[in-house]
Order: structure tokens, then C-alpha cells, then sequence
């Protein structure tokens, strides 16, 4: 089963060289704590995460899957502590406001650690992958209730974000009858 090694090198030279992120994040009010030294730890940490915890966890997740069982669903073997290590870690809320109890770094940086954990596991990737929308969306349109009632836990990783498929079910086609009088 092959590894999977983050691309920090081509990460760097396309924000520093091509990108220039460091004087875009400089001219972003509230950017000003995303520095380069902070940039590049917080790569560095979300690619150790990405190659120690996730990756190792890809073959199981395609082997499981989810289960579903007297009402239970249970996650595939080490998903659950997984995302307890990434909620410890602080990755549920870093390009979130701070007024939500987010870290209020820029969201670029935000995409650039959700890019290396898809990459490294996408089924586990979901997880807080649904959550961003969710966010997102609350974030944009929620009313200051509904901000303070989900959005604080949605950050904070304690609340997960899920989706609703509006799809019909492969089983259910409907069947058109010309009217023939």
C-alpha cells in the first residue's frame, strides 16, 4: 500500500513564489498572526497528520466503510480517535472567526491542510469536510442565533456537519404513461 508524503516542497514554492501568500496575508486585516514561521509550522503539522494518522488509516476505511446496525452507525477501526486527534489539534477551527471560536487565519491556509487530508484519506476527509460546508454556510447566511447555537460547536469540532442527498433512490423511477385519449 503506498504512502502518502505531503508535497510541503511544491506547497512552499507555489504560496511563497508564485502565490507570494506571506504579503497577501500581510495586507488581510486580521491576517497579521499568519507569518511565515506560523504558515510553515502549521503545514508542517497538518502534513504529520495527514501521513501519521490518516493515511494509515485509508485501506481500513475502504475495507469497513461505515457500519450501520440495531440503530448504531460505527466508523471504520481508529476514524473516531483519529478525529479526536484533529479536534485536540485545533484543525476544526483554524480559518474560522475568533468570535466563534475559530483561530481567524486566512482560508487559503484553511485549504491548503484540508487539501493534504483528502489527499492522504478522502472517506475520513469527509468528516470535517461536511462540517466546512455547514460552516460556511451558517457563517454566510445564519442569524446570530443560529451562529451562536451551532456555529461555536461546529468549530470547535464537538458538533460534526453532515448532508442531506436530495437524490431519489436508484430503486424509485417513475414511470410516465402518455395519456392515450
Amino acid at each position: 500500500m503506498p504512502e502518502y508524503k505531503a508535497p510541503l516542497r511544491d506547497i512552499k514554492f507555489v504560496t511563497e513564489e508564485v502565490l507570494d501568500l506571506h504579503g497577501h496575508y500581510a495586507k488581510l486585516p486580521g491576517a497579521e498572526e499568519a507569518t511565515p514561521d506560523m504558515v510553515a509550522a502549521i503545514l508542517e503539522e497538518g502534513a504529520k497528520f495527514a501521513e501519521r494518522v490518516l493515511s494509515p488509516l485509508n485501506r481500513i476505511g475502504d475495507q469497513q466503510g461505515c457500519q450501520f446496525k440495531d440503530g448504531v452507525v460505527t466508523t471504520p477501526d481508529g476514524f473516531k480517535e483519529a478525529y479526536k486527534q484533529y479536534v485536540e489539534g485545533g484543525w476544526p477551527s483554524l480559518s474560522h472567526p475568533e468570535d466563534m471560536g475559530g483561530q481567524g487565519l486566512p482560508d487559503s491556509l484553511g485549504m491548503l491542510v484540508t487539501e493534504m487530508i483528502a489527499t492522504s484519506n478522502w472517506s475520513w476527509g469527509m468528516y470535517p469536510g461536511l462540517s466546512h460546508g455547514a460552516m460556511n454556510t451558517i457563517e454566510l447566511h445564519g442569524t446570530d442565533e443560529q451562529k451562536q447555537t451551532y456555529l461555536t460547536k461546529l468549530v470547535s469540532g464537538e458538533w460534526t456537519g453532515t448532508m442531506c442527498l436530495t437524490e431519489s433512490p436508484l430503486w424509485y423511477r417513475p414511470r410516465y404513461v402518455e395519456n392515450e385519449g
